[in-house]
């Protein structure tokens, strides 16, 4: 009863909290300009409008174009139940549990590519082809952390690699992961969620044809997607792992809504890259990750 009251409740934690953090990013953006900006709560009034919308559908598309989103929603659900939360561990953990991850965000973001192309739009095969192309290198820095986390704990299960901080690469990671983190959630200066420039849309061109449930499970998955990479770096950093309970705690809530700040101070204060730069920012991230492995690689030796 206890197992089953427990994966309810973590269940609900990243259902509910996650909406929050774009909420967030968009109050720091309007903070800094000088604007009162949209509520907080702004992604759970618009999840609720548009889950009792209707859909919208395509003459060309077929029942990828729905399954496309839900199925990627319960990729990124699933991986998050991977995510160990400090002392508290994770719902499901297993030997190689990581490499799961990273097949189950690969796979969301397939199925967001896949109903994408469903639609038959020229515009929305443009941005897919984008993602892609980012995504190649975004992944390289992500499996390089991985890989860092890992000779530094010498282990592949995730509760073990997050109980530690990442030593002496911790810096170097702690950047590596967060430009991986702008880069996955398409956020500035990768991409711009608020254009509205057909030629220069990345993520959003991807759901430009997607209304009312579907595009609610999007909206949601990104959430979820961000609060997950945003949980990784916390832990990847700081050992919340070797914490009490109510430390850990604090210390996981803290160290996100500092990544969520951070995020909104990134967006504030830079222009979007031109896309020619775009894979030099990336590559930079898998160099920081790939420093921060050769330090656990030397520091085990040691």
């Amino acid at each position: 009863m206890n197992v089953i009251l427990e994966t309810v409740l973590r269940l609900a934690g990243w259902l509910l909290i996650a909406p929050l953090l774009p909420g967030i990013i968009n109050k720091v953006k309007a903070w800094v300009a000088g604007r009162r900006g949209p509520p907080v709560l702004q992604l759970y009034y618009d999840l609720a409008r548009l889950w009792r919308k209707g859909v919208v559908l395509s003459t060309l598309a077929s029942p990828g174009f729905i399954a496309g989103p839900a199925i990627a929603w319960v990729a990124v659900l699933c991986a998050a139940q991977l995510l160990p939360l400090g002392p508290a561990g994770a719902a499901l953990s297993f030997r190689g549990d990581v490499l799961l991850l990273i097949y189950l965000l690969a796979t969301a973001r397939f199925c967001t590519a896949w109903a994408a192309l469903e639609t038959g739009s020229a515009f929305e095969g443009m941005g897919t082809a984008r993602e892609v192309s980012y995504a190649v290198l975004a992944e390289a820095a992500m499996i390089t952390a991985v890989l860092s986390l890992s000779v530094h704990t010498g282990s592949v299960t995730l509760v073990t690699m997050l109980a530690p901080a990442a030593g002496a690469g911790a810096v170097l990671l702690g950047a590596g992961l967060f430009v991986v983190l702008l880069a996955e959630n398409c956020r500035v200066p990768f991409d711009d969620p608020n254009t509205h420039l057909e030629l220069t849309m990345i993520h959003e061109v991807m759901v430009l044809d997607h209304s009312g449930p579907p595009f609610a499970a999007i909206l949601h998955g990104a959430s979820m997607k961000l609060l997950l990479f945003a949980l990784l770096l916390t832990e990847a950093v700081l050992p919340v792992g070797e914490l009490s309970p109510v430390a850990a705690a604090g210390a996981l809530a803290g160290g996100v809504l500092a990544v969520t700040v951070g995020v909104g101070l990134v967006e504030s204060l830079l222009a979007r890259f031109a896309f020619r730069r775009v894979p030099l920012l990336l590559t930079m991230a898998f160099l920081l990750c790939l420093f921060a492995l050769l330090v656990a690689w030397k520091g085990g030796e040691a």
